[in-house]
């Protein structure tokens, strides 16, 4: 019996890396699922439905239930149609893991237009899309009197606390991606809907810099190290909504995002004399990436 007999799971961007370790654990502990990817390369081009099919190929080796989807997330209507495929066929939907990514590293004053848009698309609008179908469907669920026990989980990186150089549009839509989760967990809360943001540190086509390292024999970097989070995010009876967690190794930390450092405060309206006698001393140096890096593994 596995922890997630009966569910079913769409998992975006599964096809390699981090959402191909997903797909297969969550298959392990019970669950059907929707392996989902267009196939392309880092930058999005050239799909091929190969990647999906061999992920689908090797869960059904080790007796899972498991389709392959070429649905693109980052399109309004071909994510509505990836959910209604699940629906129709598995009879229903409990866990969307919404991973699927791309790149296009620019510095601001080199940045094309069309490669903000594409990072853009993919990442944030990928994960609204799939979220607001996953909603709607949960939604009518509950107001047809079967209470779902729903999880969305999004996926995030270190870059969206800190930024990183020469990826504006990346970090700027995982940090969107934390706003859109939090923003899901409280619209979903009245209808069983959970919502929560993983930043996961592995070794992926994004960042190909990590490479097998170990502690004690265990590579760090192994996508398969994130993914008993997620699965344990799928559950139905998880209690975690609205959080931010880290996954890195074997290590799991769950992150208080924008913490108060300062409340200060006056009679009546500030002005700029008082804020600047105020505040000059106080302000927060913001963390550099190398600060995560080193508290919280390599960038995901």
């Amino acid at each position: 019996m596995g922890r997630l007999d009966g569910r079913v799971a769409i998992v975006t961007g599964a096809g390699r890396g981090i959402g191909r370790a997903h797909a297969l654990l969550l298959a392990a502990e019970g669950a059907s699922v929707v392996v989902n990817d267009l196939g392309g390369d880092l930058q999005g081009n050239g799909p091929s439905q190969t990647p999906a099919h061999e992920v689908v190929s090797e869960i059904a080796a080790t007796g899972g239930c498991a389709v392959a989807s070429g649905h693109d997330v980052s399109d309004w209507q071909q994510a509505a149609d990836l959910i209604a495929s699940a629906i129709r066929e598995f009879g229903d939907l409990h866990v969307i893991v919404n991973n699927a990514g791309i790149l296009r590293d620019r510095t601001l004053a080199n940045m094309e237009e069309a490669e903000w848009d594409a990072v853009i698309r993919v990442h944030l609008k990928g994960h609204a899309a799939m979220s607001r179908h996953g909603m709607a469907y949960w939604r009518q669920r509950s107001k047809e009197g079967h209470q779902p026990r729903a999880s969305i989980i999004h996926t995030t990186s270190i870059a969206g606390f800190a930024g990183n150089f020469g990826q504006a549009a990346y970090s700027a839509a995982k940090a969107g991606i934390i706003a859109l989760s939090q923003v899901a967990a409280l619209e979903g809360r009245s209808y069983g809907v959970r919502s929560n943001a993983v930043s996961p540190s592995a070794r992926t086509r994004l960042d190909p810099s990590m490479q097998a390292t170990t502690e004690a024999s265990f590579d760090v970097f192994d996508p398969a190290n994130v993914s008993p989070l997620v699965a344990w995010l799928a559950e139905a009876g998880c209690p975690a909504t609205g959080q931010v967690f880290q996954a890195y190794g074997s290590r799991i930390k769950v992150l208080a995002m924008a913490t108060i450092a300062e409340d200060l405060h006056v009679d009546g309206r500030w002005s700029a004399e008082e804020i600047e006698r105020e505040l000059r001393g106080r302000l927060t140096e913001p963390h550099p990436l190398s600060y995560y890096v080193e508290e919280l593994g390599s960038p995901g």
